[in-house]
């Protein structure tokens, strides 16, 4: 035997990090106790699920039919266990274990994670956000739908989701889809409960419903925050012993006429210092008690300047381009020839719809004839600014009012409001982590609904595992108050952890003549190591 044939190289690179995240939580164990372990399977259900996930948090722009190749350079046994060999990780096995995790219940097992990582981590729970995003898919999805079923059903369904058309958060309303509902905490945003809908389902019909669930599953005390679609009065009355934040849409008459007449509250000079503290030197806000739907509320009327200032330059470019559009329509209905007196003003009333802003007005139908002889109207029209509805855009802008039921003994400062609300961006940074296009899956995997809602499910893993991670990294980090070096090399406490798993490129796993050895350690990556829970650092230390 050579030299070089006593020698094995794996790559492991960050998979570590990922593994000793996963082991930490537990994800194994609950998988193996709820969907059992077969000893005459050579790797457990669990386990694949650990792959899965290793896999998904791999970042090598690889689909999941290329499962195998994957782990083929990887240091499988480090990872997964001794004896766990590439090819135990076919399509079969792989999709067998998506079936049985869709049997038993998704739900109940993110659930069961879940409340291992709040009890473990001790996240945070004073508030959670709650919104939802559409996934794209090609294909048919043909399937009957039982409408009494339908009808009245309960928000956890016990019949796989529909792929359909709906409102298109991906912009491809040419395409089937599915919707997905995720709250997050906002202790590190990490995932709280995920929940798969059909394609044209509606947030506002179903997004009371989810928080109701939620707070079943989840026995804390949360405040929930959530966008406009749950304001609404059945809503409101569906969640009434609930705390939470939301959005007031501004069909709502109370909230036409608050923006348009209440003046915001000028800022103290005491307050300004303490507002720019809190980065809301730009908001001013006044609070209104305010009972709708039968529920006595906290409503605060919210000018941002910024938003203000973009509003009004968006107003003064709509404006334009209607001035413009309503010269070409002027031009027409005055050249024009009609037969009938209705039928210029049909045509003038069809032309003022399609303009908000500006209005052309008639100013006299002349009765006269054409070169034929025939008796024909012509209008005389000029343009004329709507300064109502202008006014009213113009008072808008920049406001919009937030409503909570926290009132009297439970009220809540201003400023908290706002800022918990802005952190909506929660579940947006979620969306956009789920979405990236690492993430792909074959067609073997996504061939029907109840395995579409297993991805989602299993993504969502990912996502928990991603962001645990990040604010268990960035916690220390701010407990030993030292930073780490970002991308463009500057000293930072808040790192992604993308860009650690890049900075623990090129670590291998080398077997050398029977002995085990990890190479490339550097002492900035054993510092980072240090930082992580000791679940990942041995799988390098």
């Amino acid at each position: 035997m050579s030299y070089l044939e006593e020698i094995q190289v794996k790559n492991l690179d960050h998979l570590g990090i990922v593994a000793g995240l996963i082991d930490e939580i537990g994800i194994v164990k609950i998988i193996n106790n709820k969907l059992g372990i077969d000893v005459r399977e050579k790797i457990s259900a669990g386990t694949v699920v650990k792959s899965i996930l290793i896999n998904g948090l791999g970042f090598v722009s690889r689909p999941l039919y290329l499962f195998s190749q994957f782990f083929q350079d990887k240091a499988i046994e480090k990872l997964l266990g001794e004896r766990i060999k590439p090819d135990y990780l076919n399509d079969d096995k792989i999709g067998r274990v998506m079936d049985e995790l869709y049997k038993y219940g998704l739900n109940d097992i993110f659930i069961e994670v879940v409340l291992e990582v709040i009890k473990k981590f001790k996240i945070d729970l004073k508030y959670s956000h709650l919104d939802s995003t559409s996934f794209h898919l090609d294909g048919e999805y043909k399937r009957e739908e039982d409408k009494e079923k339908q009808e009245e059903e309960k928000i956890i369904k016990e019949r796989p989701i529909f792929i359909k058309k709906g409102y298109s958060r991906d912009h491809r309303p040419d395409l089937k889809q599915c919707v997905l509902d995720l709250i997050t905490s906002q202790d590190g945003d990490i995932p709280l409960f995920v929940r798969v809908g059909d394609g044209n389902e509606s947030d506002k019909a179903v997004f009371g419903k989810v928080l109701v669930e939620f707070k079943k599953q989840i026995k804390f005390d949360s405040i929930m925050v959530c966008d406009s679609a749950l304001y609404g009065q059945e809503n409101l009355q569906l969640i009434q012993h609930l705390k939470w934040i939301t959005r007031v849409p501004m069909t709502i008459k109370k909230a036409k006429e608050l923006v348009q007449n209440i003046e915001v509250e000028e800022v103290k000079d005491e307050d300004k210092e303490k507002r720019s503290d809190l980065n809301l030197e730009s908001y001013t806000w006044k609070e209104e008690i305010v009972t709708y739907g039968g529920i006595k509320q906290t409503w605060l009327i919210v000018l941002s300047e910024k938003r203000q200032k973009s509003d009004l330059e968006k107003l003064e470019k709509q404006l334009s381009q209607e001035e413009k559009k309503s010269q070409k329509f002027l031009k027409e209905i005055q050249s024009e020839e009609f037969e009938h007196p209705q039928a210029a003003r049909y045509k003038l009333k069809a032309i003022n719809k399609k303009l908000r802003l500006l209005e052309i007005k008639e100013v006299e139908l002349i009765e006269t004839y054409s070169k034929k002889k025939e008796k024909i109207y012509k209008m005389i029209s000029l343009i004329i600014k709507k300064d109502e509805e202008i006014s009213r855009k113009t008072k808008e802008a920049g406001k919009f009012i937030l409503a909570t039921n926290l009132v009297e003994e439970n009220k809540l400062e201003a400023s908290e409001i706002l800022i918990t609300y802005k952190n909506q961006q929660s579940t947006e940074r979620g969306f956009r982590f789920l979405k990236d296009p690492l993430f792909f899956t074959d067609s073997f995997f996504v061939e029907k609904p109840e395995r579409i809602e297993t991805m989602l499910f299993l993504m969502s893993l990912c996502l928990l595992i991603y962001n645990l991670g990040q604010r268990e990294l960035r916690n220390c980090l701010k407990r030993v108050k030292k930073g780490i070096n970002n991308q463009v090399g500057k000293v930072t406490l808040r790192p992604t952890l993308r860009w650690i798993f890049q900075c623990f490129q090129g670590i291998h796993y080398v077997i050398l003549n029977g002995v085990k050895q990890i190479v490339n350690l550097t002492e900035e990556r054993r510092f980072i190591l240090s930082l992580l829970p000791a679940s990942c650092q041995r799988y390098y230390l």
